[in-house]
């Protein structure tokens, strides 16, 4: 490993994308840490206290819990980009729009960034209102302070997704799913140090050897299952007709269409997950959480990771139907998404024009 970063910094092109890349991550967790204005500190953190909010928070890389202006991170992106992926379906005209190439590409995510922008300026506006009826308001409920909330959340939303496009174009590439990586990344030692109070602590030595090595094998397993998955592919045989040119025959070539296994990655369930956490997120700012007895609460608590697997009797059984709501909108997403970033038809037809058929 260490061997091939070595030998890529040797390379120009690669060390200077190396090196924006990681000036631009670094831009990213600075950006934490600028406190978002007219905010109280002391009234927000009341709402991580139950970790409703632990996922959304993990996707932001912890800017939601310091409340920062990069607290909205890259979900108006996310959520632009399945609402505009819906539309390109429900509408013939964005249909074709997507299937005008590079043009069209470029139209389509032109639309993506105003849709960013706009679902920006409603999520931080709803966020301005609920801190106001919830007391996080510094000066109270105003006119200034919504415009002025709506502003940091929105110009830092903007911002990152900005700077995704340009590690995509300058950097490694995939700035978005890079950012999003540095975010969950960023957790991650907080989340083995809950590991290591709950599994490890006051245990006898012999106990607490034993759960640190199931941990380390758990994580291995996975990692190792998440490699497999995302490396295996089915190549089908393509074969192509000779033809005439000139007074040359070509053709006759043999080729594959390499047929991913996880062809729409792990966006399924960043989708899935930012759709059940957004009910939760929004029941925070108006003081709904799923922790008190009521028909709203409980049906944030079935949305609530949390409650899933929790089986102290009949009652709390129930809230397990979250988990089958989350299965079933990871499945369609994957169906979604991979229907269109691969489409059989089009593949066909442009193999037809090329002399290609599958033996």
């Amino acid at each position: 490993m260490f061997k091939t970063l070595r030998n890529a910094f040797k390379v120009k092109d690669i060390r200077s994308r190396l090196i924006y890349t990681f000036f631009a991550l670094v831009i990213v967790r600075l950006g934490t840490l600028l406190p978002a204005p007219a905010i109280s500190r002391d009234v927000t953190e009341q709402w991580f206290n139950a970790k409703s909010l632990g996922f959304f928070n993990i996707l932001t890389g912890g800017s939601f819990s310091r409340m920062s202006i990069f607290a909205l991170s890259i979900s108006p992106y996310i959520s632009a980009s399945i609402i505009v992926q819906l539309l390109t379906i429900a509408i013939p005209k964005l249909e074709e729009i997507q299937k005008e190439g590079e043009d069209g590409r470029k139209k389509i995510n032109e639309l993506t960034r105003y849709m960013t922008v706009g679902l920006a300026v409603i999520e931080s506006g709803a966020m301005a209102i609920g801190f106001g009826s919830t007391g996080a308001l510094e000066g109270g409920l105003s006119f200034t302070n919504v415009v002025v909330i709506i502003a940091s959340f929105t110009a830092g939303s903007a911002f990152l997704m900005w700077l995704g496009e340009q590690i995509t174009q300058k950097g490694v590439g995939n700035g978005i799913s890079i950012i999003l990586l540095i975010n969950i990344v960023s957790t991650m030692p907080s989340d083995f140090t809950n590991l290591y109070y709950q599994f490890i602590y006051k245990k006898s030595v012999g106990m607490g050897i034993l759960a640190a090595v199931i941990i380390l094998a758990v994580v291995i397993l996975t990692i190792l299952l998440v490699l497999i998955l995302q490396d295996g592919e089915r190549k089908i045989p393509v074969q192509y007709t000779k033809k005439v040119q000139g007074r040359k025959m070509v053709g006759g070539q043999t080729s594959n269409i390499p047929l991913k296994v996880n062809t729409a990655g792990v966006m399924p369930v960043i989708f899935a997950s930012s759709l059940m956490n957004f009910p939760i997120l929004v029941g925070s700012f108006f003081g709904v959480y799923p922790e008190r007895a009521h028909f709203w609460p409980k049906v944030l608590k079935v949305l609530d990771q949390r409650s899933w697997l929790v089986f102290k009797g009949w009652g709390e059984f129930k809230y397990s139907l979250g988990l089958l709501i989350y299965i079933a909108m990871i499945i369609f997403f994957a169906y979604f998404y991979t229907s269109i970033t691969f489409n059989p038809i089009e593949v066909a037809n442009n193999m037809k024009k090329q002399g290609g058929f599958i033996p």
